[in-house]
């Protein structure tokens, strides 16, 4: 059997746009992931394959694809979308080490099935199986928050990981010590978590549900506000010693005041918030939202125009 071979390199902003525009086309079996081969090119850091079966419908396929990523080439994101025509397709097997990318000091995220030998007694292996609608786990906001989370997790806290998306931020706390309730209000989102603990191994330190806090049930999806309904509002038994969540701007703004309650405060212990998934473009709008809601900034991280940002309850 012949495939089309639709190929592109991007940056690691892009490639989980790449699987998100395409998600409705292709199928995950048919798309694969591997370090940007020249690396003189500092520009570009993946490279993906896209595999379409050669027939009848192909052209029509192809021009759908490549409509759908023009913008991201347009925009300095990814390369013009390369097509040929192969015999077989690249497999994993095919790549001596697919999808090993290192974050912070100590995390690791790793494919499922990928060969490692770790490099550091403390080093932190991640493994999470690629999806359509999640993409790597590798976007800049993810980067940002395992790098914050590196930096204020201890064991034994209670964190609140809201907007779960793959399951990587909640796998990452669950290996630096520390209890997770994962939420999120889309069902596809919840049974990416469920797979990404499962696969970690770290099903007893994490608790996967759909639902929100405090107002987020009202607000529709986290990426793009549609509505959602029937999604639980939970209602903590006991406070949170950290929250994150990797979610659009407004929800941030939306949800300061309900952060706040849900965080625990005590003589020696003031709650931790961080918030990501959003550009400096944004930054002045959350950090307003949350100083008005009682948090004080601790501490920040920036990837190109993405950040992350640490408040804590003001004493």
């Amino acid at each position: 059997m012949q495939w089309i071979e639709l190929s592109l390199d991007t940056t690691n902003e892009a490639v989980d746009w790449v699987c998100t525009l395409v998600a409705e086309t292709i199928n995950i079996d048919d798309v694969q992931i591997t370090e940007y081969a020249e690396l003189n090119q500092a520009q570009w850091t993946f490279t993906i394959h896209l595999y379409l079966a050669y027939d009848v419908h192909s052209r029509a396929r192809v021009e759908k694809i490549v409509n759908l990523l023009s913008p991201l080439h347009r925009t300095g994101l990814a390369t013009t979308v390369q097509t040929t025509v192969v015999d077989q397709k690249l497999t994993n097997a095919d790549i001596q080490n697919p999808l090993v990318h290192r974050i912070g000091k100590r995390f690791v995220v790793l494919a499922p099935d990928a060969l490692y030998q770790s490099q550091a007694a403390d080093e932190i292996t991640l493994r999470l199986k690629t999806t359509l609608s999640f993409g790597s786990g590798l976007h800049p906001a993810t980067i940002v928050s395992l790098q914050m989370l590196e930096r204020y997790v201890l064991p034994t806290m209670n964190v609140l990981d809201l907007g779960s998306g793959s399951g990587i931020l909640s796998v990452a706390i669950a290996k630096l010590g520390a209890n997770v309730l994962a939420l999120d209000n889309d069902s596809i989102a919840v049974e990416a978590t469920q797979e990404a603990v499962h696969l970690n191994g770290v099903e007893q330190q994490v608790t996967v549900s759909k639902g929100s806090l405090g107002c987020g049930s009202d607000l529709g999806h986290w990426m793009g506000g549609d509505t959602i309904d029937n999604v639980p509002k939970i209602e903590a038994r006991e406070k949170f010693d950290l929250i994150v969540a990797n979610i659009l701007a407004r929800m941030h703004v939306a949800l300061a005041n309900d952060f706040q309650r849900a965080l625990r405060q005590t003589d020696a212990h003031t709650g931790l918030l961080i918030t990501a998934g959003f550009t400096t473009d944004n930054e002045d709008n959350v950090a307003q939202a949350l100083m008005e809601a009682g948090f004080e900034l601790v501490g920040c991280e920036r990837l190109n125009e993405w950040v992350a940002i640490a408040h804590r309850l003001k004493v």
